[in-house]
């Protein structure tokens, strides 16, 4: 296996734009062989790491005939824990699972990132989660974390050996290179750009060594994005995440769901198709101008939203590096 470097350090020694994607645990139910027939055609083109998705399960409150509320779960994705393991044993490849905060408490979070230390995982992606389906806020699950600044705290703790059990003998510091997440558009909650830029340079001041930021079509965006996070005194690699666009519906439910804006040109050139093929192509072609424009300006790496499918992945990624 390769010596498994933390992001900063691989960075660091790269003398070129590294090319990096993200996977999707499947439901609950479903096995492996989904994940290695997306990882497989995507090792072939050398990948700096692997990120690993946490969703928290997804639940909703049903009343029964007898008028009680009954809380059932529509939908879960574990795995994360282990398939970034499998993945970083398989293919000798750096792995980033993502720490979130919903739906854990704080110990059950150490008791997470004590695992991830134990199997040799040197890098972790820190993000608060979204809100259930079902609720208009994100509410964190009693006894755990509302906001990923306070999970950057605790790992960051953790690397200093402190532990939630204070009178712990002899414990052992954990050595996690913490990423965070970046919004070139802003966060959805986020009254406006000052503000994110505030709490994101809170993280980067409590121990965040890179961001990787949500997808964008407009690289001008991302630009100015850096930009300002080098105003504030944010200083750490930042990491441009891509998603080809790959059907028709998501003109809509991007904009909708991530609060970005999707550019004019874009939009005219996928409503010319007459199906989700014609689309893949037209995301596939915008992504690989998008990704040559970033390499040209010395992103540190470029990152890809795969949503479980490779084979737009591929063709940029072959295209471009």
């Amino acid at each position: 296996m390769q010596n498994l470097l933390k992001v900063n350090e691989h960075i660091a020694s790269a003398k070129k734009t590294l090319f990096s994607f993200e996977l999707l645990p499947p439901l609950k139910g479903q096995n492996i062989e989904n994940i290695q027939n997306t990882v497989d055609p995507l090792m072939e083109l050398n990948p700096a790491f692997v990120n690993v998705t946490y969703h928290q399960e997804e639940f909703v409150y049903k009343t029964l005939p007898s008028g009680l509320i009954e809380k059932k779960t529509i939908r879960k994705r574990p795995g994360t824990v282990g398939i970034a393991a499998a993945i970083m044993y398989r293919y000798g490849v750096n792995v980033v699972p993502h720490i979130i905060c919903g739906g854990f408490t704080r110990e059950e979070t150490e008791n997470a990132l004590i695992d991830l230390h134990f199997l040799g995982i040197k890098n972790l992606l820190v993000v608060r989660g979204d809100a259930q389906p079902s609720m208009k806020y994100f509410q964190a699950e009693p006894g755990g974390h509302s906001h990923a600044l306070d999970l950057v705290k605790q790992i960051g703790d953790l690397n200093k050996g402190i532990y939630l059990e204070e009178d712990l003998l002899n414990s052992t510091p954990t050595d996690f290179s913490i990423g965070v997440a970046g919004y070139p558009e802003k966060h959805i909650e986020a009254p406006n750009m000052e503000s994110d830029l505030k709490y994101l340079k809170m993280k980067i001041d409590a121990g965040a060594e890179f961001i990787v930021t949500q997808m964008f079509f407009d690289n001008s965006k991302f630009f100015d994005f850096v930009d300002r996070c080098r105003a504030v005194g944010i200083t750490v690699p930042i990491i441009p995440g891509l998603k080809p666009i790959s059907s028709l519906g998501q003109l809509n439910t991007l904009p909708q769901t991530f609060n970005i804006d999707l550019p004019d040109d874009l939009v005219k050139e996928v409503q010319k198709c007459s199906n989700n093929q014609q689309v893949r192509e037209v995301g596939a072609e915008w992504a690989i101008a998008q990704s040559k424009e970033l390499v040209s300006r010395n992103s540190p790496a470029i990152h890809f939203y795969t949503m479980g499918r490779a084979d737009n992945i591929v063709k940029i990624a072959r295209a471009v590096f």
